[in-house]
């Protein structure tokens, strides 16, 4: 190395208007850990050719080491002007934009690259961890197949495809993917962590713990260990070591989501110990840092939505859509009619108790918790393009024999399956039209815990509105909107609303009353929820293991004096 950028100096000493030595020496400069020095160079060798697409790139490199994100974006982006086949540059692109949170144009980026290089495993595993963060988790992991497809010992791709499977629900496959990516990689940082979550949410917080201690061991700079370890308990002032390290690893420079998921683990301790300032002023750090990550919230298009279903699914809608049984069941694998009451469906918004709910459920021996299944979001939106009643009830009817015939697939000897998606609470129109007997639980909480709660925690998916109050309360407010539509037009006692307070206030008396409107006989097995073996994908993995308490009840009053954006919501019927 010092023998060529002592190479390039000299011919640069001798014609300082050589581009491509200034390019040379940068990307020497680059490799060697010098940045600006590098930028520097590039940026003459640029001057010297403007049309220099390399040096364009190599000069997003420097910018994006210098952490000149918004900068970097732009020299790829000259890079591509001038050579649009360039893979690496569009590439760089994509994964600068995706830092800046600019999802769609990174996503843009990445489509871009791929055509250009198909069969790069790289890109495809660089593409499906966007897509998972974006929520779409179903792209996410056929992006990682087809990168294993191409490179089977890309270590990366199956730790990626680990966590998507994992978020999936799907904790066997994780764990499977994570302990290859382990073979190919000893103590791979990701697959540990991702493993170390998978045995969190089965409840085996020592082995969580041993793969949290284990990441630590190899980086003692881990942001991810240090956090996990935090989740794995109710941290006290005995905990002040880890504090510590909490606090010198968020003194570093780090990546937004790196120190974002930190900050959200301080802002738990402070909150554990009762110093609420301080565990404000940490949660607030975290969200700010993570609003840099995702596309921006867009309030107004999430209003129109709740209009447009509120304006088109009335009563009249609901009459002319209802799927008729007799039409139905003939050759189900399932076996079972459009009036089956074997799907149950818990909604409402996160953090308000449907977790708690569905481990109730699941406790019962008749009854299988499939947890978050995503199967309505799109049918529901496939329903809504139809142009005509006749071809949405077509269409209702094949989801309909679809979904069940998952659910027997799922749990062959359930009587009722759980599917507790919180988001389903925009589709259960549908949802109700297309399975007039399935029962729903809709779990309310007190506004401000839960907004509070959501905000708090660190979501492993791009939901944009929960970083801001003031987006959580818009938010609350549409989904407050839909839930009243729906209790307007829906027969009685196909809706059973579950108050959270009142649920872990008196949780037997409340637990019958959901067994009951599943038409299930009481089993006292449900009280004892909090010892099920069953994996349970939540940000409350530790808390639904144990027996009820009403500590969370009123939480907000910690906080009072920063909930100013979601006062307005006092103003409703959502207490």
């Amino acid at each position: 190395m010092e023998e060529a950028l002592a190479s390039y100096r000299h011919a640069l000493s001798l014609d300082p208007s050589l581009a491509e030595a200034h390019h040379n020496l940068g990307t020497v400069l680059l490799e060697t850990g010098h940045f600006e020095e590098a930028l520097e160079s590039c940026r003459r060798a640029t001057a010297a050719n403007p049309g220099y697409a390399y040096a364009h790139e190599s000069a997003g490199d420097a910018l994006m080491q210098l952490g000149r994100v918004e900068e970097a974006v732009v020299s790829y982006e000259r890079a591509l002007h001038i050579g649009s086949s360039r893979v690496v540059a569009c590439h760089n692109l994509a994964n600068a934009l995706a830092q800046l949170g600019r999802t769609e144009e990174a996503l843009a980026a990445y489509r871009r690259a791929i055509a250009l290089d198909p069969n790069c495993a790289e890109l495809h595993n660089n593409f499906g961890g966007l897509l998972r963060s974006c929520g779409r988790l179903d792209e996410a992991s056929a992006c990682f197949r087809r990168s294993l497809e191409l490179d089977p010992r890309l270590a990366e791709a199956h730790a990626n495809l680990g966590l998507a499977q994992r978020l999936q629900s799907r904790p066997r496959e994780a764990q499977a993917s994570c302990l290859r990516a382990l073979e190919l990689r000893p103590n791979y940082e990701p697959a540990l962590t991702t493993l170390a979550e998978s045995y969190a949410d089965a409840g085996d917080f020592a082995g969580a713990e041993r793969c949290f201690r284990q990441v630590a061991a190899i980086d003692r700079d881990s942001p991810q260990a240090c956090a996990g370890l935090s989740r794995l308990r109710t941290m006290t002032r005995q905990d002040s070591d880890w504090l510590a390290d909490a606090q010198r690893i968020a003194a570093l420079p780090l990546p937004p989501r790196q120190e974002a998921c930190l900050r959200y683990a301080m802002g738990k301790y402070f909150d554990d110990i009762a110093d609420f300032e301080h565990a404000f002023e940490n949660f607030r750090r975290a969200n700010e840092l993570t609003k840099c990550t995702r596309p921006a919230y867009q309030p107004e298009a999430m209003t129109r939505i709740v209009d447009r279903i509120i304006d088109a699914e009335d009563d009249e809608w609901l009459r002319r859509t209802r799927t008729r049984p007799s039409r139905l069941a003939s050759g189900s694998p399932s076996g079972l009619p459009a009036g089956s009451e074997r799907a149950v469906f818990i909604v409402g918004m996160l953090r308000s108790g449907t977790t708690l709910a569905e481990q109730i459920l699941a406790a019962h021996p008749q009854v299988f918790g499939a947890g978050e299944l995503p199967f309505w979001g799109a049918a529901a939106e496939a329903v809504r393009s139809e142009p005509d009643d006749a071809g949405r009830q077509r269409r209702l009817e094949c989801h309909a024999v679809t979904y069940l015939d998952s659910l027997a697939s799922l749990a062959p000897g359930a009587v009722r399956v759980v599917d507790k998606m919180p988001g389903n609470f925009l589709s259960l129109g549908l949802i109700h039209a297309a399975l007039p007997n399935a029962r729903v639980i809709h779990l309310r909480r007190h506004p401000f815990d839960t907004c509070l709660s959501i905000y708090f925690q660190h979501l492993e998916t791009a939901l944009s509105y929960t970083n801001d109050l003031g987006d959580l309360a818009r938010y609350y407010s549409d989904y407050a909107r839909v839930m009243e539509h729906w209790h307007s037009i829906f027969p009685s006692g196909v809706i059973l609303d579950v108050p959270y307070e009142a649920l872990v206030q008196d949780p037997e008396s409340w637990s019958r009353r959901m067994i009951e409107h599943i038409g299930l006989p009481w089993d006292r097995c449900c009280l004892d929820f909090h010892s099920s073996p069953r994996t349970v994908i939540t940000a409350s993995k530790w808390q639904v293991r144990q027996p009820i308490t009403t500590a969370a009840i009123g939480r907000w009053r910690n906080y009072q004096s920063h909930l100013g954006p979601l006062v307005g919501l006092l103003a409703r019927d959502c207490v």
